[in-house]
């Protein structure tokens, strides 16, 4: 079935050119394992909500625009997302660089102090992490529960959707995302 469905998108985008949807072809293609859950949709806008960095200056996703994302939703109560943060921050070690960066959102009132102890106790580097205190983001996607991770192409657009956990530095993942920043 995986064949068969990557055959239709590869000969689609052999007439439509659209070299985006091409990388989305070959991520799809190459879903397997914890990379299952992700799945793939028509490119769609994501709100713009103004968020906090760790500083309280406020912040916003369109300061990555030009990069493929993967925004991860979290909170500190969560045990699942405090499970899979350090595996999204050595794929940030593995993969960043000016095509893609791992963006963390800690949805509703999570503390600065909390997300600092714990991204420290979990020696958790490299990634850009951002608040959404109001849950005003979190509320314009439709994300219901955590963790949620949204792949955004480098237009700003969510193309991709992953609800739970995952192994985000695992070979299946890489393989997806290298797919896309290719």
């Amino acid at each position: 079935m995986r064949s068969l469905r990557a055959a239709v998108l590869y000969t689609a985008l052999i007439f439509g050119a659209n070299p985006v949807a091409a990388d989305i072809a070959a991520a799809d293609a190459a879903r397997d394992g914890d990379m299952k859950k992700l799945s793939f949709a028509e490119a769609k806008p994501v709100p713009e909500v103004a968020l906090l960095g760790m500083d309280d200056a406020p912040r916003s996703l369109s300061e990555f625009r030009g990069k493929w994302l993967v925004v991860n939703f979290w909170a500190t109560w969560c045990p699942p997302c405090r499970t899979e943060m350090p595996g999204l921050g050595r794929l940030q070690a593995a993969l960043g660089s000016d095509r893609f960066e791992v963006v963390t959102v800690a949805a509703g009132r999570n503390d600065v102090q909390k997300i600092e102890a714990f991204f420290e106790e979990a020696g958790v580097t490299h990634l850009a992490a951002l608040r959404d205190p109001k849950s005003e983001l979190s509320r314009g996607m439709g994300i219901l529960g955590l963790p949620v991770t949204v792949i955004l192409n480098p237009e700003g657009q969510e193309v991709g959707r992953l609800m739970g956990d995952a192994e985000w530095d695992g070979p299946h993942a890489q393989a997806v995302l290298r797919a896309l920043i290719q």
